[in-house]
């Protein structure tokens, strides 16, 4: 499976038949499963059993201390790792800095103010560059991190499997186009997930790690001064929290890198009240909100509510949706990538 072409955009008319465009999210569900219909990517459980043994154990270790630290760099960790798996599939190319002759991923519009972690990158792979150097890509030890990232904030555990390369190019253009945005319309990212061969169930599984995450005002302002009080039914808490993202986020001017939980239940915690946020019509990005809200939201919406009631079975969708995110590999990498030595350049 790999991820390095633009994703077919959905053009949709301001009045559209439900019954039509479910059908065109069908077909283009049958259009990714055959471009997508490649065979496993060459990754296994004990890739580094003999080369590294070391590395899983050093990876949580260093996870361990960066979540201890700070709760929120276990947020920052799954940001970008599905960043990096949405352009150009996981190849660590989010990792690249700007160069002279490369223009990295990281000042794209949709990367520059929303991720950060890359020094906590930096410290485990200079470990496992003392441990075994030049054997673990960084592309593996960020789909690794996140793992652990995950189960230091109480939530599941999976099977990471490893053998990627580093690719030695970026997609800054495709950074823009493949990744979700927060204003963007449920069709819209829907079309993007299909096209990475993800499901409309690993959607609203994936979403599911904004219950750790942090919102900046710039990404939620349009949401709160647009439709907030119409999905929350303006019941009175709802309307106490409005009044407070709103002292958060003015509707103009200044403030725009303020930021806020999308859980303000448990913020630091990996559960499922995320999806009762939504069920409350609160859900702080429009594009979270829309899994519930949208009258095209069907299956999106039994699927929130499914996994509001249920948070083993949003615990064990999340597992396998995140597997298959890491198994987004590009195809090029195996062929002219590398294992850098240093994450933010390509070995020289």
């Amino acid at each position: 499976m790999h991820s390095n072409k633009r994703p077919m955009v959905l053009q949709c008319p301001s009045v559209i038949c439900l019954q039509c465009s479910t059908m065109v999210l069908i077909c283009l569900s049958i259009f990714s499963s055959t471009v997508f219909a490649s065979a496993d990517p060459p990754l296994t459980l004990d890739y580094y059993k003999s080369t590294c043994p070391t590395v899983f154990e050093i990876v949580k270790k260093e996870m361990e201390c960066q979540v201890l630290d700070d709760p929120r760099n276990a947020a920052f960790i799954v940001r970008l790792h599905f960043h990096d798996c949405f352009v150009q599939g996981c190849d660590g190319s989010v990792l690249l800095d700007d160069t002279i002759s490369l223009q990295g991923e990281k000042t794209a519009s949709t990367n520059v103010h929303s991720l950060q972690g890359y020094k906590i990158i930096d410290r485990i792979k200079n470990k496992l560059e003392s441990e075994c150097p030049g054997i673990v890509s960084c592309a593996d030890i960020l789909t690794i991190a996140a793992r652990e990232a995950v189960i230091l904030v109480g939530g599941p555990y999976w099977d990471v499997p490893v053998g990627r390369k580093d690719s030695i190019t970026a997609g800054y253009d495709l950074a823009r186009e493949n990744l979700p945005t927060a204003n963007e319309g449920l069709l819209g990212i829907i079309s993007k997930f299909l096209y990475q061969g993800l499901s409309v169930t690993d959607l609203v599984a994936l979403a599911g790690a904004h219950t750790i995450g942090m919102a900046r005002c710039e990404n939620f302002r349009a949401r709160i001064y647009g439709d907030f009080e119409a999905t929350s039914l303006k019941n009175p808490l709802s309307e106490s929290y409005l009044t407070s993202l709103k002292s958060v986020c003015p509707p103009i001017g200044s403030g725009n890198n303020n930021v806020s939980a999308m859980d303000n239940v448990t913020p630091n915690l990996f559960d499922n009240s995320f999806y009762h946020t939504l069920l409350r019509g609160e859900g702080l990005l429009n594009s979270d909100q829309e899994m519930y809200s949208s009258v095209f939201g069907i299956e999106t919406r039994e699927l929130v509510q499914r996994y509001a009631v249920d948070p083993f079975a949003f615990f064990s969708q999340f597992s396998e949706s995140m597997v298959k995110l890491g198994n987004i590999t590009n195809s090029d990498s195996f062929v002219t990538g590398e294992v850098r030595r240093n994450c933010r350049f390509v070995n020289t």
